[in-house]
């Protein structure tokens, strides 16, 4: 489809846009990366059938994965950042500077980042200003700023010229996994787009960002160092591609859409909020944003949706380097906190999550074939099938959006008529945070049963686990022991998943150190504090119920099946929330276990609206 002011197969009246009536709610709608990279046909009909159920939509979009996260391209680009510290750099000068050409992609994008060379467009954007409440005529959801632009692929701005005695050494390391990421992407370009000038247009900027990352990492070898802000910046490069790709394949399908980038979204204004929070490290240890900096970032990013208009806005779940760094402040879930953060200042009726999954089931129906859809589950709940094996939403992304009332909806991408599962933030939770009231009614209405009748929830495993048991030597008086321990865990970097205590005797559960030094150097550190035993191979059982805490007999029920059925129960730990019983047994009788629990704890009726249809999202951690 053209770029030009005119285009030649459909006029701009005939494109999907969002309602110009700002009484029309929103929805904002997060994909992960695999739906990214395989689902693009289905994200577009779901576009579609919301805006025409008369919703204004948002998507946020995560990184491409085009099969398992493994191979996704932020595990690629991370991979590419140890690469460039590693490979030996060559001789001669460093990396070439960056060139000054335009790249007038999409419109009014926030910040550049490391990519400067695309940001120059910001100063053509009067042409995209909103009228009316709609948009500009242009069928693109990106504007050229020459109606001649060359569609030759571009010179590498960024990549520094080799000598022949370094180009065996740029066919490897970090240069072929660049080569890799961008030869994924101009592919799916190819394959999403039809031929024709806005795929010629996406392709250009693949090109250009790919070979600026390239630019940025002979750079870091250079100078033999990559700082945690420039980390950041080379992980973000993943969603402003995959971004990129969604917004066009959208344009390409008729949906009017627009790239919104947040690479400086957190600018100098914000100093005071974050460094005034950072100052602040607590009894963590670390430094932390508090909830000023993101309640200030969730009225920007819904400031900044709003100006896109009717055009669906495609947003990057990477919004820009934070003070301590992205990824030590938030972890690989900053797209979710970002969605959530968009939902809150747009004042969302829904956050909603697409997954490859129909929702939360009572156990992971790959290995419990008796296995529900949870039509309806707390935050709390959510929250403990998150810690103990279940990749459900984090915590404190969760924490956000509950904070303003706001349901959290997870559905499949590949099924989008189910009903998904809401985590829905009831009268009870959160508890002592704001109280205004909530956007349906209450949680009985949408589930059909009083929450005094559903308990307990779900049941999960926790595979991959260790047992250490220390027991205080004569030498060592009971005062101080916990205190020594803990210590030295924390000395150690190591979290601790469930913990059974006595005067002097201590049992922690943790995911094994796939590292053995550092598994050994902990366990000589506390041997200086008692005797040391290790087990290995063990696995976390939890079971989850928000109602188990005025539950008569749940734990008796729960320990006598697994004596029945002969599983030996290494330690105990009822969580202080009241809502989860966790045991530890061995990993080998794991899926038994979870079958025992399930046919003897969860005995709620199935409803005929759930189905077992699609993977669980137990057992995804």
């Amino acid at each position: 489809m053209s770029l030009q002011s005119t285009p030649t197969t459909a006029s701009p009246e005939e494109l999907v846009r969002n309602s110009a009536d700002e009484s029309v709610p929103w929805v904002v709608q997060k994909y992960g990366g695999t739906s990214v990279g395989k689902s693009l046909d289905s994200i577009t009909k779901i576009v579609e059938s919301y805006i025409d159920s008369n919703t204004r939509v948002a998507l946020v979009c995560s990184a491409r994965s085009s099969h398992t996260k493994a191979l996704g391209t932020t595990n690629l680009l991370l991979q590419a950042s140890r690469e460039a510290l590693e490979t030996p750099s060559g001789s001669g000068s460093g990396a070439a500077s960056q060139s000054g050409t335009t790249t007038p992609f999409f419109p009014k994008r926030v910040g550049s980042g490391f990519f400067g060379n695309m940001s120059s467009s910001i100063s053509s954007l009067s042409q995209l200003e909103v009228s009316g409440g709609g948009r500009s005529s242009s069928p693109s959801p990106f504007t050229s700023s020459s109606s001649n632009r060359t569609r030759s692929p571009p010179k590498s701005p960024t990549t520094p010229s080799l000598e022949s005695s370094q180009v065996t050494e740029a066919a490897e390391g970090f240069h072929k996994t660049v080569d890799t990421i961008k030869a994924g992407h101009l592919e799916a370009a190819r394959a999403t787009l039809k031929p024709g000038p806005l795929r010629d247009e996406l392709e250009e900027e693949i090109e250009k960002d790919c070979e600026a990352l390239r630019g940025f990492l002979y750079a870091a070898q250079i100078i033999d160092e990559i700082s945690p802000r420039s980390q950041d910046s080379i992980v973000g490069t993943g969603e402003r591609l995959a971004c990129k790709i969604v917004a066009a394949a959208l344009r390409d399908r008729g949906v009017d859409s627009e790239l919104v980038v947040l690479d400086s979204i957190v600018d100098s204004s914000m100093s005071a909020v974050s460094d005034a929070a950072l100052t602040a490290a607590g009894d963590q240890g670390v430094a932390q944003l508090g909830q000023e900096f993101y309640t200030e970032l969730a009225m920007r990013l819904g400031d900044r949706l709003r100006e896109c208009g009717q055009r669906v806005p495609v947003v990057t779940g990477y919004f820009g380097p934070v003070p301590g760094s992205l990824l030590a402040q938030i972890g690989r879930g900053y797209t979710d906190l970002c969605a959530a953060l968009c939902a809150v200042g747009l004042q969302a009726s829904e956050l909603q999550v697409w997954k490859e999954v129909d929702g939360i089931f009572t156990a992971d129906p790959r290995k419990v074939p008796s296995a529900r859809l949870v039509p309806v589950i707390t935050p709390d709940e959510a929250a403990e099938l998150t810690y103990y094996g279940s990749e459900v939403i984090h915590p404190f992304t969760m924490e956000q959006v509950i904070r303003a009332r706001i349901p959290i909806r997870i559905k499949n991408v590949e099924n989008p008529s189910g009903s998904g599962t809401v985590i829905y933030p009831d009268e009870g939770f959160p508890r002592g945070l704001d109280t205004a009231p909530p956007k349906k009614e209450r949680v009985e209405d949408i589930v059909g049963l009083p929450v005094e009748e559903r308990m307990p929830t779900a049941v999960t495993i926790k595979d991959t686990i260790i047992v250490l048991n220390i027991h205080s030597n004569r030498k060592t008086l009971s005062h101080g022991f916990l205190a020594r321990i803990f210590g030295t865990l924390d000395r150690a970097g190591v979290v601790v998943d469930l913990i059974s205590t006595s005067e002097v005797h201590v049992s922690m559960a943790m995911q094994d150190l796939q590292n053995k030094h550092r598994l050994d150097r902990l366990v000589r550190d506390l041997e200086k504090i008692g005797d040391v035993t290790v087990s290995r191979d063990m696995a976390i059982l939890s079971l989850v119920g928000r109602n188990m805490r005025n539950a008569i007999g749940s734990a008796g029920l729960m320990f006598t099946s697994l004596a029945k059925a002969m599983i030996n129960i290494e330690m105990i730990s009822q969580g202080a929330s009241e809502i989860n019983i966790s045991c530890v047994i061995e990993e080998k009788d794991a899926i038994k276990a979870l079958n025992v629990i399930h046919d003897s704890c969860l005995t709620i009726p199935r409803s005929p609206a759930a189905g077992t249809s699609g993977s669980s999202l137990q057992l995804q951690a």
